[in-house]
């Protein structure tokens, strides 16, 4: 494991584990941490709090990995240490993944063992399949079974994640009941069952647009504790958060551009806001939300991608246009509606802000014309 960990970290990988990226503040929290250590976790719920939240572990700082309300991060650690599993639901951009990636890689060390919801998920993926080639020749034995990411973790009590949950069929969200109630998962083809280890729970991610797809059973929830995760409550929240996941994210890349500017992240943070709650932030004027997703992940994306703009053709110093770029992709997605929404923005709102905002209204306007 410690090869296959310094083999992932040597190579020019574009994205790290957070057990990875965040290696050097687990192991501090493990030395520092004075705590009772539940069963199968590799710290205490307490220093699980520390490495979410932020704080010290001896001289070292730990960042946040959440900043929003620690009594909700408490809630969720609390939920791992039971036998309870944790569902964490919220608008899509309000960390749910984040969150979940983290919790894993405090508890168990390895958050990797993911099933990834979608409409192609099968019940399979979820509980075990087979290698065909193997279970041709040999008929079922125990090398020609292949184990889902849920089952791998039940057998080594480590923490399984189940991202996306609504976006899969009802069979498969089934498939999920007798795992969480029964913490066993049956092979009669072997004619045994893996039984779950202490340490084991998932944590599922469900997304409020989604909820008409494919909603959960009464049966299927009541195994879960259920945990809202909602957009950031005020404008410097959110303005923190971007700031400092677009600086993560820009050194992870090595995007040759100077970070954005206080000026450039707070027009963007105000301009998302805004058009997400469908009013000015002094609540004099009301506006229409575009179609699309309006949230703190996109701002983020934007950001980045406006850097690498700047980067690969400018100057690397982020511009009024790199700005535009970013803020027309990420806010006309439907073409006809979203294009009407945007231009009525810029005319009623940018454009009347003064001089600070001009340059970024003026670029945006050349291209929504």
């Amino acid at each position: 494991m410690a090869n296959e960990q310094a083999n992932i970290e040597n190579s020019n990988v574009i994205r790290l584990p957070a057990e990875l990226l965040y290696r050097q503040e687990i192991e501090a929290l493990k030395k520092e941490d004075k705590g009772v250590v539940p069963p199968g976790w590799q710290m205490s719920p307490r220093a699980v709090l520390t490495y979410i939240t932020g704080g010290k572990a001896g001289k070292l700082d730990i960042t946040p990995k959440y900043i929003g309300n620690r009594r909700l991060v408490e809630m969720a650690i609390a939920t791992l240490v039971t036998d309870r599993a944790l569902l964490l639901i919220g608008e899509p951009g309000t960390a749910k993944s984040w969150l979940s990636e983290n919790l894993a890689a405090a508890v168990s060390g390895n958050s990797g063992l993911v099933v990834q919801g979608t409409a192609g998920t099968s019940e399979e993926q979820v509980r075990y399949s087979w290698n065909y080639a193997m279970l041709l020749a040999n008929g079922p034995t125990p090398e020609a079974l292949v184990r889902s990411p849920i089952m791998r973790a039940m057998e080594t009590g480590q923490v399984a994640r189940f991202e996306e949950i609504s976006r899969c069929a009802s069979e498969v969200q089934d498939a999920l009941i007798s795992i969480l109630s029964e913490k066993t998962v049956s092979v009669p083809e072997l004619s045994n069952e893996t039984s779950a280890n202490k340490g084991f729970s998932i944590i599922a991610t469900a997304n409020t647009r989604d909820r008409g797809v494919n909603e959960m059973s009464a049966a299927l929830k009541r195994r879960f504790n259920i945990i809202v995760l909602p957009a950031p409550s005020d404008l410097d929240t959110e303005l923190s958060i971007v700031k400092k996941r677009v600086s993560e994210i820009a050194a992870s890349y090595d995007l040759q551009a100077s970070p954005p500017a206080d000026e450039a992240l707070l027009k963007v943070v105000t301009i998302f806001r805004e058009l997400r709650s469908g009013m000015t932030l002094d609540r004099k004027e009301k506006l229409k939300s575009p179609g699309g997703v309006i949230s703190t992940a996109e701002a983020i994306s934007l950001l980045t991608n406006s850097m690498a703009l700047s980067a690969s053709f400018g100057s690397g110093e982020m511009t009024d246009a790199d700005l535009a770029a970013g803020l027309q992709g990420a806010i006309v997605k439907d073409d006809d509606k979203d294009k009407l929404i945007w231009k009525e923005y810029l005319d009623n709102v940018m454009k009347k802000r003064g001089s600070e905002w001009r340059g970024l209204y003026q670029a945006c306007k050349e291209l929504s014309e």
